[in-house]
């Protein structure tokens, strides 16, 4: 998630996670939990010396999904901005026995801090874009067929993009996890865990397609007499020069065949791929070095959590729910918080620069104006009838209704109570309030119980 301040000197939080948000569209609060990195930012170039020098060399890197090694003090990744480490203290030799401090000694500029601790920040910012990205379908857990993730040479795609990239863990070339052997046949899956009502997701992952087709296109460039079988249900090529990159993919000599891959077993230190194709209308068995699956894109974890946080609804697969579709695409219910990227939706990378430009459109055109307007028809207390009991707070959706208190004076004197307040700037109108009042001291402007009972009267005339 990326607060957008309205003053000019915010300063970027990394490393960090949002606790709380409160306010409203260019009046929102976000409490920032800074986690204790261990390092002084500042201080700190991020010239290396720490990494180079830390003992615990021996652990696996979340970023490379553990097909790579990394220190106690580390990057979140090569490309990390900003290029500066922090000390994991669950692996950490000064954490676990307080013997080693190591990184402290070599550290030329004395960064290293290990009695840093975790800073909570508000942050008052004028919108909110929303940029938690996706997470892979748990295909381990779904997929007996395939092994339940027991053959370390089936792999995700995304283990093969850090096999393959120039900043993984093999330095860009294709090595089987198992043994370190380059792969003479590798076998890509589509559509696991996606287009599957029984054990997957309904959806289509949308961007499966086109990295299988350059998965399989880089196996026939990188490895001299490999083989690429590509196993699909259907090949979904809509964007621009995306079927021109299909057939460049299929004139390389990768082999497509339509079916599905109905078991996965070892034999003789290669994989066994037992499917049908479906053209020919007959069983297929192939063996291969290594497998590769196209798993399901998913939300990230927590995103539902930090949807219910800061007051917006998701859809049935647990997406970000934008406001419409079409016409409002990377907006939500709550004014002031827009989205970007796969938390709305699975998505390639063109769409997501598309709808992330979108968002920051919408932020300007948001903060370049001294004044918002507000929708007309919203909801009303009237003060006189309330009591105070406080049933609409949990109805309404964008959490437009407070409590205040309230002084009136009665016969016995001067006294204080509750009230309900609509927050004008929150309410969208939608009137899911008005019949949870058990007083009717809750109304929308332009459609009161008396408004609508002389239109009925009216139309009965």
């Amino acid at each position: 998630m990326v607060a957008v301040a309205q003053h000019p000197n915010i300063q970027l939080m990394t490393y960090a996670q949002v606790t709380a948000v409160n306010g409203y569209i260019g009046n929102f609060t976000v409490t920032v939990k800074q986690k204790a990195k261990y390092v002084d930012w500042v201080a700190c170039t991020g010239c290396g010396t720490c990494e180079e020098k830390c003992p615990t060399k021996k652990i696996k890197d979340e970023f490379d999904l553990g097909l790579g090694l990394r220190t106690s003090i580390h990057k979140v990744y090569p490309q990390a901005v900003p290029g500066k480490p922090y000390i994991d203290p669950v692996n950490c030799l000064k954490f676990k026995t307080g013997k080693c401090g190591i990184c402290e000694k070599v550290c030329p500029t004395q960064a290293i801090k290990f009695d840093d601790q975790d800073e909570f920040v508000d942050l008052n910012v004028g919108a909110i874009v929303m940029a938690t990205g996706y997470d892979l379908f748990h295909w381990e857990q779904a997929y007996g067929e395939y092994g339940y993730g027991q053959y370390p040479d089936v792999i995700s795609s995304l283990h093969f993009e850090r096999l393959v990239s120039a900043g993984g863990p093999t330095g860009g070339r294709i090595k089987r996890p198992s043994d370190g052997q380059e792969p003479k046949a590798v076998a890509f899956i589509k559509c696991v865990g996606s287009r599957d009502d029984a054990k997957g997701k309904s959806y289509c992952s949308r961007a499966c397609c086109m990295y299988t087709a350059k998965h399989a296109y880089q196996v026939k460039d990188k490895i001299e007499d490999s083989e690429s079988y590509v196993f699909y249900m259907d090949v979904r090529t809509a964007g621009k020069n995306y079927e021109e990159f299909y057939q460049r993919a299929l004139n390389a000599g990768a082999k497509y065949i339509r079916g599905r891959v109905s078991k996965i077993y070892p034999r003789g230190g290669r994989l066994v791929l037992k499917a049908e194709d479906t053209l020919l209308g007959r069983p297929l068995e192939v063996e291969v070095d290594m497998v590769v699956l196209a798993t399901a894109m998913v939300p990230a974890e927590g995103s539902l959590d930090l949807a219910k946080t800061i007051g917006f609804s998701v859809d049935k697969d647990g997406f970000f729910q934008e406001a419409h579709p079409k016409l409002q695409p990377v907006e939500t219910f709550t004014a002031g918080v827009y989205l970007a990227g796969a938390c709305q939706g699975p998505k390639d990378i063109p769409d997501t620069v598309a709808q992330a430009s979108a968002a920051a459109v919408k932020v300007c055109g948001l903060l370049s104006k001294s004044e918002l307007p507000i929708e007309p028809m919203t909801s009303e207390v009237d003060a006189n009838k309330c009591s105070g009991c406080a049933l609409c707070l949990p109805i309404c959706p964008y959490n437009a209704i407070s409590l205040i208190e309230r002084q009136e004076r009665g016969h016995r004197g001067a006294f204080i109570r509750q009230v309900a307040q609509v927050n004008p700037s929150l309410c969208q109108g939608c009137g899911a309030c008005v019949p949870a009042c058990r007083s009717a001291a809750l109304n929308l402007k332009g459609y009161t119980d008396d408004q609508l009972v002389a239109e009925v009267d009216a139309l009965c005339l």
